[in-house]
């Protein structure tokens, strides 16, 4: 007997709208409205309304609450300034990844970290208990919160009609309470589709009335729903990780590229540094594989798993495939040897159902907006 998938607070609204309804990670949530394709181009051009409220909140409080973050996570925390937020990792003790995070500093002793869905427990449970010794609490705020997200070249636009926050001196990873059609909010210029966008953290009681708020004021601009589906090929174009792909318990921080997020000169100990200084070294050595970017040169479309070949020998295996709607041809980010990471190696193919499709190595991202 398997549990049945939580309900976000705006999950009516969405079935009213027709939205294609899927489980993901315990949550009943939309997958798409339509078109897929449509809302992807939405976001690329005009802008995209999401339900992100399966993202898990945690608050974390008390006068060692940055010493706390510091210890249990890679980057560093207690830098960041109050309104301010930074994308970091909490790693295991090998240096394997558990999730990527964003943390917001509140106020000088408060802070939330906001997890992947699929990680929420485990990050809480992380957290718990490495706050052991620490003045610092740890709160499971879940339910505390829906989130909403605006995202695409129009967002400030729309925003800025229902808001008197000041979103110009809004800087990208930062955030800010105010009020947004009347509804109290945390109000951050964060996303995950590699435009500009804003997350928008209220009362689950609220929700209902901020997303048809943001409806009425997007829909002059061209602003429409939009489901999982087309987060995952805006985030794959704009080169984002995604936990459970390009990220794992068996990848460090600098298997993934990302070991720019390791803060090594921050003071003091903290969970997986031995193991993650060794990575750095191997890394800066030379890195068994690299994690690349591939743009198809016919139609076949790769997926997650599927093997890099190079000269019919394996090479490398997919992370994440998707046709883009924005480059016209499919892409995949991929984990790749070293030999054949270059961007412009040739010969390079994705087995897929037997057929070696050809492959253009490319760095990543496949898309950056204009700012």
């Amino acid at each position: 007997m398997t549990d049945t998938p939580r309900r976000t607070a705006l999950d009516a609204l969405h079935r009213e709208l027709g939205a294609t309804m899927t489980d993901f990670a315990g949550w009943d949530m939309p997958l798409r409205y339509g078109s897929e394709r449509d809302e992807h181009v939405a976001v690329r051009t005009r802008a995209g309304l999401f339900d992100l409220s399966h993202m898990g909140e945690i608050t974390v409080t008390g006068p060692q609450a940055a010493a706390l973050l510091d210890y249990a996570l890679v980057g560093n925390i207690g830098s960041v300034a109050v309104g301010r937020a930074r994308y970091t990792m909490i790693c295991r003790e090998d240096g394997g990844i558990l999730d990527d995070l964003i943390v917001y500093r509140l106020a000088d002793a408060e802070y939330m970290v906001v997890a992947n869905a699929s990680n929420a427990q485990t990050v809480l449970d992380a957290l718990t208990e490495r706050a052991a010794g620490f003045d610092a609490a740890v709160r499971d705020d879940r339910d505390a919160y829906a989130l909403l997200a605006v995202q695409g070249p129009a967002s400030p636009g729309i925003l800025k009609s229902l808001t008197d926050a000041d979103l110009d001196g809004l800087k990208y990873y930062a955030g800010l309470p105010g009020t947004v059609a009347g509804v109290p909010a945390l109000i951050a210029r964060t996303g995950y589709t590699g435009e500009d966008g804003f997350e928008l953290f209220v009362a689950p009681g609220d929700a209902v009335k901020l997303w048809q708020a943001l409806t009425e004021a997007g829909a002059d601009a061209g602003l429409v729903p939009c489901g999982l589906s087309c987060r995952d090929t805006l985030r794959l174009e704009a080169g984002m990780p995604l936990y459970g792909h390009e990220l794992t318990t068996a990848t460090t921080p600098f298997d993934a590229g990302l070991g720019r997020v390791v803060k090594f000169e921050k003071e003091g100990d903290f969970v997986g540094r031995a193991a993650l200084q060794a990575a750095a070294e191997r890394a800066e050595a030379q890195p068994p594989r690299k994690l690349v970017g591939l743009i198809a040169e016919g139609r076949r479309v790769p997926r997650a798993g599927f093997t890099v070949t190079a000269g019919g020998e394996a090479v490398g295996e997919v992370t994440s495939g998707a046709p883009s709607p924005t480059l016209g041809r499919p892409i995949a980010i991929a984990y790749v040897d070293a030999a054949h990471a270059a961007p412009g190696t040739q010969g390079v193919a994705v087995d897929i159902r037997g057929s070696h499709e050809p492959y253009e190595v490319v760095a990543l991202p496949f898309y950056k907006r204009q700012r």
